[in-house]
């Protein structure tokens, strides 16, 4: 059993398969796109797969140290 303060480890990271379009007008396929990669994790939008359509953000936070990768 989990205590009050405990997270669910099931729904830590959680992935958008389908999301509501305003420009296409219902419920629809996204495509996941890295916007920003910051110190403490990545920065991820959505977009409506037949219009391209931004339709969320999601942050990903590291788990551990981060570390800057220079190319």
């Amino acid at each position: 059993m989990r205590t009050p303060g405990q997270k669910n480890k099931d729904f830590e990271s959680f992935e958008a398969t389908a999301l509501h379009c305003p420009k296409c007008g219902g419920l629809v396929p996204v495509v996941k796109r890295l916007l920003l990669v910051l110190p403490d994790g990545e920065l991820f939008e959505y977009l409506c797969q037949r219009c391209m359509t931004q339709v969320g953000k999601k942050r990903d936070q590291e788990k551990g140290p981060g570390s800057l990768i220079i190319l």
